[in-house]
């Protein structure tokens, strides 16, 4: 009998600036049980995958204050495990505007690691030029510029949440165009043609998840048409896209202020999409922001 080798371990490498998230994306990859060890020293990584197995995947964070820390000892790493077939290896890059950064530094008034006698700002120009050749490293990127702490989370869980399922998984996001497109955004459609719930007194302070909004949306002319286009069209390229190895897909739904229209199509694409068997998630960024919490540089 031939013996059948184990599936590779899967591992996810944290790093990017500080400040831009790095720890808010450790947490959420603890959330979805990964094993996390943050600020561990690359001499050491190698005993750690090579210790005893607890079946989990692997997030490890790796900032640039660590005792070893080297751009060049980083990327030989990398190298090593990608090519170590027990090993599935992403590296994921926090990232965040200068300027944001900048700012939130000013709001928390802490010291940034990299000052080092210089003012915050120099600081911040240090270690991101340290940094640049890392962000060709990276499978996945994320731009926190424009984030908040929730949103954050939610492209950690979208990019890598572990599941029983092997299809490919679809995020459908409805947002404000006066906020400009979400990041990550793999199709978008824009829904302002539909008639608008805001000019009705008895809609306005109501969200696309109630069913009188949807069904005031649902009265106008071209939404039914227009709604059974996109469902082809989707449900026509979503296998397309995993027979390419495509393992997520994010779809946006766009409207002016991203409360009625826009959410109201995405609940409807989102549960379509499901009752066709495909796994979904559904956000709506603009309700998010509603109550959501901006975060700001932690402590190590």
């Amino acid at each position: 009998m031939t013996d059948v080798a184990p599936d590779p371990t899967p591992v996810v490498f944290v790093t990017g600036p500080a400040g831009a998230g790095r720890s808010t994306a450790i947490a959420a990859l603890e959330d979805l049980a990964y094993e996390v060890i943050d600020n561990l020293p690359l001499s050491l990584v190698g005993r750690v995958l090579n210790g005893p197995s607890t079946g989990r995947p692997l997030a490890l964070g790796v900032d640039t204050r660590n005792r070893d820390f080297s751009v060049q000892r980083f990327t030989d790493l990398i190298t090593k495990l990608r090519a170590n077939p027990a090993v599935d290896l992403n590296v994921l890059y926090v990232d965040c505007a200068p300027n944001v950064l900048l700012r939130r530094y000013s709001e928390t008034r802490r010291r940034h690691p990299a000052a080092d006698g210089q003012d915050t700002e120099g600081g911040i120009a240090q270690e991101m030029l340290l940094l640049e050749p890392l962000k060709e490293q990276a499978d996945h990127f994320i731009d926190t510029s424009q984030l908040n702490i929730h949103e954050l989370r939610a492209e950690v869980d979208r990019i890598f949440a572990v599941s029983a399922a092997t299809r490919l998984a679809v995020s459908v996001q409805s947002f404000s165009y006066k906020r400009g497109l979400p990041l990550g955004l793999d199709l978008a459609f824009d829904v302002r043609f539909l008639r608008n719930p805001h000019w009705a007194p008895d809609l306005r302070e109501k969200t696309g998840q109630s069913q009188e909004v949807a069904a005031y949306i649902a009265k106008d002319t071209h939404y039914l048409p227009f709604r059974a286009k996109v469902e082809d069209l989707l449900l026509m390229l979503l296998p397309a896209y995993e027979a390419e190895g495509k393992s997520h897909l994010t779809i946006g739904l766009g409207c002016t202020g991203g409360q009625h229209r826009s959410v109201a199509v995405a609940e409807s694409l989102a549960a379509t999409l499901a009752e066709s068997g495909w796994r979904v998630s559904l956000r709506h960024r603009e309700l998010e922001r509603r109550s959501g919490q901006t975060w700001r540089p932690g402590k190590r």
